[in-house]
């Protein structure tokens, strides 16, 4: 793509009133912008990563053998009272129509998903399957201050198991687990994301998040130093040791959610009576679980992790470019020659480059590359030429050295 045809243009100061980090980079840079508090449109940028962060979602969920739907956000009110939420859920954004009809802008689809199996599934043999979704969630978010971390609006990838019974739960949930992780490795955050016990309510003792330790984090957990698995706040009051390995020495870390999972069990199978005929021909409520990923939120802590003083320093998987060509601009015609030939090159080899063809200075591009954080700069100059190749400098690095496109084009297939 020409930086030349990007609408989007970055911004030389940082937005006022926005005190995140990762709000700060985003909507300098030109990957979102902010509409109110808590809602953003994501620009081509932007669009790019939260798109590449999908597809590494979608493969994992995947490669479990589940099955991808897409749910309304607009749901009945009755669904919503059937599960007793619609009274107790405080975020829960209401609407209604002219015709007096109350709806719900949905935060989540168990109240949806449910009744909808319901529909196709009566026997055991129809059991174990899961389904997911990307989907726009609404929630009436009072703390709307951490930028994309915490929004009103947002995309959630939301995954549904449902099963004869908790022992096929147990298993599938287990198999969740090594899926999230394998998401949070390829997205850049395996280092820092921990599996972290949360209180889980009447239905099992225990909930999972994965927290990405950062200290622009809003929670605090505390990881065992003996299993690196974590406890959050809530519940270590509850427990001196570590649930898993009886550990009993804990450090404290600042982190981000960045997914969660849920054993449901009979939850939300039996207020719709989602129940099946077992192998007895004896009819078994469904047990469920669910299983949670915000992509604004990972994509922002992306962004929190990886930054330094100049802006953005984007994991290669989920880069909005692979390569950032910049033109130094110059009176020799030989260098616009060879960047357009480079840009067709990389191109057609199919790497993805943000070629820098506008007529500005030098040192704004290279700003401008630094911000956006693509992972390699590309320079086509007259003193690149003159060392017969192109200058290529890592953004995570700071020596630059000239190649041979026929060598840059093997580096970027390492």
């Amino acid at each position: 793509m020409r930086q030349s045809q990007l609408f989007t243009k970055t911004q030389k100061e940082f937005p006022k009133g926005e005190i995140s980090r990762n709000a700060q980079l985003l909507i300098r840079a030109g990957f979102i912008d902010k509409l109110m508090a808590g809602v953003y449109t994501l620009l081509p940028l932007g669009l790019r990563v939260h798109k590449k962060i999908e597809n590494i979602i979608r493969e994992e969920m995947n490669k479990l053998g589940a099955q991808e739907i897409f749910m309304p956000s607009l749901q009945p009110k009755e669904n919503w009272e059937q599960t007793g939420r619609w009274k107790t859920m405080d975020d829960l954004y209401k609407v209604i129509d002219i015709s007096g009809r109350e709806m719900a802008l949905g935060p989540t689809h168990e109240e949806i998903v449910s009744p909808l199996v319901k529909k196709f599934v009566n026997s055991y043999k129809d059991l174990p399957f899961a389904v997911y979704q990307f989907q726009n969630k609404f929630r009436m978010e009072l703390r709307s201050k951490s930028g994309i971390l915490r929004g009103r609006e947002f995309i959630m990838k939301d995954l549904y198991s449902f099963h004869l019974d908790e022992k096929s739960l147990d298993e599938f949930y287990e198999k969740v687990k090594e899926a999230y992780f394998n998401i949070f490795s390829r997205v850049g955050l395996k280092e820092k994301t921990y599996l972290t016990f949360a209180s889980g309510g009447s239905f099992s003792r225990y909930s999972h998040e994965f927290q990405t330790v950062t200290l622009a984090g809003e929670d605090i957990i505390y990881v065992c130093e003996k299993c690196a698995l974590a406890i959050n706040k809530e519940i270590k009051g509850e427990t001196s040791k570590c649930p898993v390995c009886g550990g009993e020495k804990f450090r404290e870390e600042k982190a981000i959610e960045v997914g969660n999972i849920f054993k449901l069990k009979n939850k939300y199978s039996h207020p719709f009576d989602l129940s099946v005929t077992d192998q007895k021909g004896e009819k078994k409520e469904v047990v469920m679980g669910c299983y949670g990923i915000g992509l604004g939120r990972l994509l922002g802590t992306i962004v929190e992790v990886y930054n330094d003083e100049k802006g953005i320093l984007w994991p290669e998987t989920v880069a909005p470019f692979q390569v950032h060509l910049i033109e130094v601009p110059s009176e020799n015609p030989e260098v616009k020659k060879t960047a357009e030939e480079v840009y067709t090159e990389l191109e057609k080899k199919g790497r993805e480059v943000l070629y820098d063809d506008r007529e500005v200075s030098a040192g704004e591009k290279f700003a401008d590359a630094d911000l956006i954080g693509i992972p390699y700069r590309v320079v086509i100059s007259e003193k690149s030429l003159a060392k017969g190749g192109v200058e290529v400098k890592k953004r995570s690095e700071e020596k630059s050295q000239i190649m041979k496109l026929e060598e840059l084009i093997k580096v970027l297939t390492m």
